[in-house]
């Protein structure tokens, strides 16, 4: 019999490298309406763009402990997004040439569709070194920083020098063919004990490899994939973060590196885990509809605590006496009830790792191992994952570096948050050095972040998020609907929107309150910018308290970035680097990416013409940046 026991967190690895992991069930949702609508309404496919100026010097001070946030005055942002002189003061004239013509080109299907092998055929004939010529004229200029640390850094610099700050991004990944992708997918996420006896562990259809949707790159425009080979593979990825981070240190303030999961281990544990957590999370959601407590917010489940004992014996979980045991000590259930966050904090802490994916049984009631068996090397194999993580928290904490830990498919999400929120919790003590992603598009995603922002109040750590709209969605939905499981995606732009502004507001409230919280709003939408400027005029949440920062793509709306970093907010562009053959599949969802982006907007090439016919008339062609 698997028992459950109260535990804290993740515990950080020794010196001999050893991590003993201290889980929890899932992040439970809260389905909390807010209660206050968003104001906004954007159209399906527009480009975000903003230009922000402030209309005089904010003159909020750093909020202590004891400073009433109603004492603060609010201070008018005013937002200029016809100012091209701001916005784009960091560029000469031939960079916005370059601009123009990229992003014309991206309006053309055949050229898009057909960059791969255009590139291809260009290489062949005007040879490597003419072909990198080229494109560092082109696509790789205007999107990628440079080939290595040392030649990003004047790029940094400038960029740093207007206001604006840096993720740094390695953006190499490797050129497989769709069935190698297929083959190296189903060898890593299917385990041995599946392998000898498939469908006896009874495995739901989403957390399982399939070989139809082996290839996570398919539909998947705006994020880099990579795929499992070996442990080896995993150290060389672990090495390529820690030098990110280490170039990002050295070459900027406050600066942050990204990082993915999927590139640190075997993914067939985050698959394994992420059901773990799920499973977990419908037995909390069966106790509470059996206390007559369903349809209620997930935060406002409390179960009674004798209610819940009697439950859980007569579903032969355990005895009466060690089911008491589970819920003393640390004030959990000493007032007569179990909320979510309490019932995170039960499972055991065990030895071994694959202990720890044990799941209830709904219909027999009894907790079970996820899978029949685990092999040595599988073990193993788990525990490397997260001493990696590790290692890269460390190694970020010690260069004054944040880490943005990026999201990725729904059914390897609820292990990476899992994941994320536990190296929260140990290293986020001080300052926020760790910060999770949230994909709006998802129809939990509120839900998520209202859990997550509870968690860092109750235990006093700072809550680090970065807010996307998400980039698999129509991999995710195709999946869902070819598999047979509920489409995770919001039913659409409009309800993306909404979602996005509402989990937007909540973490401004909770700046608001409680200055422990913040959180990167990457957006190219001017009117979700707009809002968030709004709201912090509203709240009294001054730029230079760091609390809220903006993020944009290099080489994309720069009419946002750059009059923002000059009016004295924290904003970044996440900047990819790379040899130039090592990045073309990068550079082939740019050109991907902004086909849509162009053809739904006109307005960064008319401000782009704006710049340049005012430079014109103003005799200004030779503009040269001065910094």
């Amino acid at each position: 019999m698997y028992h459950a026991k109260v535990i804290p967190a993740v515990a950080r690895a020794k010196s001999d490298h050893f991590i003993r992991m201290r889980f929890s069930p899932p992040r439970f949702r809260s389905s909390a309406a807010s209660t206050q609508p968003s104001a906004l309404k954007v159209e399906e496919q527009q480009i975000d763009q903003t230009c922000t100026v402030v209309e005089k010097p904010c003159q909020v001070d750093l909020i202590s402990q004891t400073k009433s946030v109603s004492d603060i005055p609010a201070t008018k942002i005013s937002i200029d997004f016809e100012n091209t002189r701001e916005a784009y003061k960091s560029k000469n004239t031939l960079e916005l040439l370059r601009s123009l013509l990229v992003f014309k080109l991206c309006t053309f299907d055949f050229l898009v569709d057909k960059n791969k092998e255009l590139m291809d055929l260009s290489k062949k004939i005007i040879g490597q070194r003419l072909f990198e010529k080229l494109m560092k004229m082109t696509f790789y200029g205007q999107f990628v920083a440079g080939e290595d640390q040392n030649s990003i850094k004047p790029l940094i610099h400038k960029n740093q020098a207007f206001g604006v700050g840096s993720v740094l991004d390695y953006s190499v990944e490797e050129d497989l063919t769709q069935e190698e992708a297929e083959k190296k997918e189903m060898d890593s996420c299917v385990s041995e004990a599946e392998k000898e006896s498939p469908g006896l562990d009874h495995r739901e259809r989403k957390y399982k490899a399939h070989r139809q949707f082996g290839d996570r790159r398919g539909g998947v425009i705006s994020a880099r994939t990579y795929f499992y080979a070996d442990e080896a593979k995993c150290d060389h990825h672990m090495e390529t973060f820690i030098k990110c981070i280490k170039a990002s240190g050295g070459s900027s303030v406050d600066g942050f590196a990204a990082i993915k999961m999927t590139a640190l281990g075997r993914p067939q544990f985050l698959l394994q885990f992420s059901e773990v957590l799920v499973k977990w999370r419908r037995f909390f959601t069966l106790l509470a509809a059996q206390q007559g407590k369903a349809g209620m917010a997930a935060l406002e489940q409390k179960l009674e605590l004798e209610q819940l004992q009697d439950s859980l014996t007569k579903l032969g979980v355990g005895c009466k006496a060690d089911i008491e045991n589970w819920f003393t000590g640390e004030k959990l259930g000493s007032s007569g009830t179990i909320d979510l966050l309490d019932w995170n904090s039960l499972i055991n802490d065990r030895t071994k790792i694959s202990n720890l994916l044990v799941v209830p049984n709904v219909e027999t009631g009894h907790l079970e191992p996820l899978l029949s068996k685990f092999t040595d090397e599988e073990e193993r194999q788990m525990k490397r994952m997260l001493q990696r993580m590790d290692v890269l928290a460390k190694h970020a904490e010690d260069n004054d570096v944040r880490l943005m830990v990026d999201a990725e498919q729904t059914y390897f999400q609820p292990a990476i948050s899992r994941l994320t929120l536990e190296m929260q919790r140990i290293f986020n003590i001080e300052r926020p050095v760790i910060f999770n992603t949230y994909q709006c598009y998802l129809k939990e995603a509120y839900d998520n972040v209202t859990v997550d922002v509870e968690l860092s109040r109750r235990e006093g750590w700072y809550f680090g998020a970065k807010l996307v709209r998400g980039a698999y969605m129509y991999q995710e939905r195709s999946r869902a609907a070819e598999i047979g499981y509920e489409d995770p995606i919001n039913p659409d732009y409009e309800a993306t929107n909404r979602m996005y502004h509402k989990c937007l507001e909540y973490v401004l409230e909770e700046i608001e309150h409680n200055r422990k919280a913040n959180i990167m709003v990457a957006s190219h939408n001017e009117d979700t910018v707009k809002f968030t400027l709004e709201k912090m005029s509203e709240m009294g949440i001054s730029p230079s308290e760091k609390k809220v920062y903006f993020g944009q793509l290099l080489g994309m709306c720069d009419q946002i970035s750059f009059p923002l970093g000059q009016a004295g907010f924290p904003v970044y562009k996440y900047v990819p680097y790379g040899p130039v053959n090592e990045v073309i599949p990068y550079l082939s969802r740019r050109a991907q990416e902004n086909r849509g982006f162009m053809k739904g907007s006109q307005r960064e090439r008319s401000l782009l013409w704006k710049e340049l016919k005012r430079r014109l008339l103003n005799r200004e062609l030779l503009y040269k940046p001065v910094y």
